[in-house]
């Protein structure tokens, strides 16, 4: 099933759109680039997650990128980071996860250092692996976000914590144990809540 061909906008001012294949694309160029600002630096791998990731899963613009290190290279990562002009915004509340703006915004893009094994980066990873194997629950998400987004009166905290429950159900079929997916819903909820 298709995501649909129509762009939502919503009064928080976001935006939700059709998947585009130009995704992919934005994102290989850069991650190419953040591979050259990272040489010479041990590097896990760099990783397309979040909605945009997904094809035939409607997005926020916004590409989510998630620059895997072993913990003893966090330090020279930032430091590269910084000289390619991205701006260390900490961990917002994440453990083990520092947060950049780009340099520039285009594309529009959220770029995370994140030490490999953690909980939060394998959360990411097995929500992307789950929507790209489980058809029926990528269009079940897609559906609850074209719903979410066509409220006139929804938030950004709300659009979020409407997608609490398939979220859980897609979290279900990943390999991580009941303690760790308890732990990522009851974290997500309580960091949607305000």
């Amino acid at each position: 099933m298709s995501s649909g061909p129509e762009t939502v906008r919503y009064s928080a001012g976001i935006i939700l759109e059709p998947h585009s294949p130009d995704w992919a694309r934005q994102f290989r160029a850069v991650a190419d680039a953040l591979e050259v600002a990272l040489s010479g630096l041990l590097i896990v791998s760099i990783e397309h997650v979040g909605s945009t990731a997904i094809p035939d899963l409607p997005a926020k613009p916004i590409l989510d990128i998630d620059i895997i290190v072993q913990r003893d290279v966090v330090p020279a990562a930032i430091e590269a980071l910084e000289r390619a002009g991205y701006a260390h915004r900490g961990d917002l509340g994440v453990p083990d996860r520092a947060a950049f703006a780009a340099p520039d915004e285009t594309p529009s893009r959220n770029v995370y250092l994140c030490v490999d094994g953690t909980l939060h980066l394998r959360n990411h990873l097995a929500v992307r692996a789950a929507l790209l194997t489980h058809p029926a629950l990528r269009d079940r998400y897609g559906a609850v976000k074209r719903q979410l987004a066509g409220d006139p009166s929804m938030n950004i905290h709300r659009y979020v914590a409407g997608k609490s429950a398939v979220l859980r159900d897609i979290l279900a079929v990943s390999d991580l144990t009941a303690e760790e997916k308890d732990e990522i819903y009851d974290l997500n909820t309580r960091s949607q809540s305000g």
